[in-house]
């Protein structure tokens, strides 16, 4: 009896925790569902909000460290600190690693869907512009910051809702206040680690 007591009292409470799938996400950082909505998330700020952290790692400071697994950006700071935010990766098949350096920054850029976008949009009955000029409209958002010479990018969203949540194409998203956050603070040149 106890035992069926325990399970019972477990599946209650894991019911009363979980929120409706509309307005949250699960958040492997924290581990705990998160409701977008009650972080203003519609108005361009992350549901994850930004915070400084301690860091002790090998990296410079200036350098980005994103943890695709985490769903977590860092800025390295001085002084043992790191700006983090919370982001959006990749989705399963289109996750990546490896080292770049910003090539290039734009202040609410123009988006030309990569040929190879457009056909798998195309194969599921959507049709891509061949290219969408800047503004609130674009899914690049208020900035972006371009990833050597690859197609990848670390740029805002007009849909903070999927921060935090694996959806792109192998860019990394942040919310448009936290992109024009960080994008006043790094330079072009500046190092990208992207970590699995």
């Amino acid at each position: 009896m106890r035992l069926f007591n325990l399970l019972a009292a477990t599946l209650v409470a894991a019911t009363i925790a979980t929120p409706a799938a509309a307005n949250s996400f699960f958040d492997p950082a924290t581990r705990k569902w998160v409701d977008f909505s009650a972080h203003g998330a519609p108005s361009g700020k992350s549901p994850i909000p930004r915070e400084t952290v301690r860091y002790n790692g090998p990296h410079a400071p200036g350098t980005i460290i994103i943890d695709t697994g985490e769903r977590r950006l860092y800025h390295v700071q001085e002084n043992g600190r790191a700006m983090k935010y919370g982001i959006g990766v990749g989705r399963e098949g289109f996750q990546w690693a490896g080292t770049q350096r910003i090539s290039r920054k734009a202040e609410w850029p123009g988006w030309t869907p990569p040929p190879q976008m457009r056909a798998r949009e195309r194969a599921k009955g959507r049709v891509l512009p061949a290219h969408m000029p800047g503004g609130p409209n674009n899914p690049l958002g208020a900035r972006a910051m371009y990833l050597g010479n690859t197609l990848y990018r670390i740029h805002g969203s007009n849909e903070p809702w999927t921060i935090g949540t694996a959806v792109s194409s192998g860019c990394i998203r942040m919310a448009n206040d936290d992109v024009v956050h960080l994008y006043d603070r790094v330079d072009v040149g500046a190092r990208v680690v992207v970590k699995r």
